[in-house]
């Protein structure tokens, strides 16, 4: 017997397609994990792809990376008997046995110090104004433009751009100073984009949680925002300073010279720096000057895993300090 509501007795035969349990076979549904045959099929094509992109960005890679390797196998192989003492303390020379590249290393630690010491302050601070400071607006989003349109200016730019403020119309001369503003001029978007990616990643909980216990923005930013902040900074700042310390053309625009016998003593020197230097012995012609060339691309090899690594000890050392 069958009641009005259409809802069956215990004894009667349940009719397909009526009351609330059946209506999914019309759908479709009788898959395993709920999916039509169609969507079924679709999910199977996208692990396929997912697949194939995965080996494929695999691949690539193993490839640069067996392509590095190769690299460095080469550089280390003819550059390891050059690299001693006396070719990290000597001058440059004619004579290869009595060549060495201490000004090009003095020239870059000084380069690299004054870049780093300008740029992180401005870049840091450009970015905490931009994600805490600024009013979105208009002049907020020509701003965010123009620094993403510098990140990919090429560098040969900046070189003439150096040249014709800092070298001429500041007159500083092609000296260590000039050398370094060009290269913070380089890199300080870099350091803004990542450091405001940085500012982004951390929890809004902890801005308001300080200011409901009655701290001001700028307290708030100092003690909770930029520690929690800092390992990204960190990160995009000693990446940005990677780049730096191999570019070339920048400071050949704005007065670097190849050859040079004295080590710069001050800002106001005249200086070298080691790509440089490397340049100028791989361009001559004896065998020797070769292995020159690659002993002091070891040297900046060592300079640059120095850099990354005090990068990752100063990073590890602020995230163990997060409670997020």
């Amino acid at each position: 017997m069958r009641t009005h509501t259409g809802v069956t007795t215990p004894g009667q035969a349940h009719v397909p397609g009526r009351g609330g349990h059946d209506g999914d076979s019309n759908t479709g549904r009788g898959l395993a994990g709920g999916f039509s045959p169609e969507a079924a099929g679709q999910i199977r094509r996208r692990q396929r792809y997912s697949a194939v992109w995965s080996g494929l960005l695999i691949g690539a890679t193993a490839v640069a990376l067996g392509l590095l390797g190769v690299l460095l196998y080469d550089i280390i192989g003819d550059g390891w008997s050059w690299v001693d003492w006396n070719f990290i303390t000597s001058l440059p020379s004619r004579r290869p046995e009595r060549a060495g590249l201490h000004p090009a290393l003095m020239g870059s630690i000084w380069i690299m110090g004054l870049t780093a010491l300008i740029t992180f302050p401005l870049g840091v601070g450009a970015a905490i104004y931009l994600e805490e400071f600024a009013t979105k607006g208009r002049l907020s989003r020509i701003i965010e433009l123009n620094i993403a349109n510098l990140a990919g200016v090429p560098s040969i730019v900046y070189g003439l751009l150096g040249l014709a403020v800092f070298v001429d119309l500041l007159r500083l001369g092609p000296v260590v100073l000039a050398g370094a503003l060009t290269l913070s001029l380089l890199v300080l978007p870099i350091v803004i984009i990542a450091s405001r990616e940085a500012i982004r990643a951390v929890p809004d909980s902890l801005r308001q949680g300080a200011l409901a216990l009655g701290a001001t923005r700028l307290e708030a930013v100092r003690s909770h925002v930029l520690p929690g902040a800092m390992p990204g900074i960190l990160t995009g700042t000693i990446l940005a300073l990677s780049r730096a310390i191999g570019e070339t053309a920048p400071l050949i625009v704005v007065g670097a010279v190849t050859y040079i016998t004295f080590s710069p003593d001050g800002v106001d020197s005249r200086f070298t720096v080691l790509p440089l230097q490397i340049f100028d012995w791989a361009s001559r012609p004896q065998a020797d000057f070769r292995g020159l060339a690659a002993a002091g691309g070891i040297v900046l090899l060592v300079m640059l895993l120095t850099m990354n690594a005090i990068a990752i000890t100063l990073r590890n050392r602020f995230s163990r300090n997060q409670n997020w």
